[in-house]
């Protein structure tokens, strides 16, 4: 079974669209390998994948969540510019 990467209509399926996150291939149609690996590849029409083999089930629960993004904590450099900018400020106070 295979999942929909983008939107295509098939053009082997009369025209048939397909969303993206869909199954492919629909009920009832039967596809070729070569089919397949004409969609999961970037050698077809549009040269995109259109189509992304599902992963089972099993290894979905397997594979770990990535970590997200820590945290920033330094507060961001300053530009040159920015620097410039703040010499020359506390320049004209005095």
């Amino acid at each position: 079974m295979y999942i929909v990467a983008k939107y295509f209509t098939d053009l082997q399926d009369g025209d048939h669209p397909y969303k993206a996150g869909e199954s492919f291939p629909r009920e009832g149609l039967e596809v070729t390998e070569a089919r397949l690996a004409e969609l999961s590849g970037k050698n077809n029409k549009r040269g995109e994948v259109l189509i992304k083999a599902e992963e089972p089930a099993e290894e979905q629960a397997e594979r770990k969540p990535e970590k997200p993004a820590e945290e920033i904590t330094e507060e961001p450099k300053k530009t040159a510019a920015a620097k410039a900018n703040t010499k020359s400020g506390e320049a004209s106070k005095e």
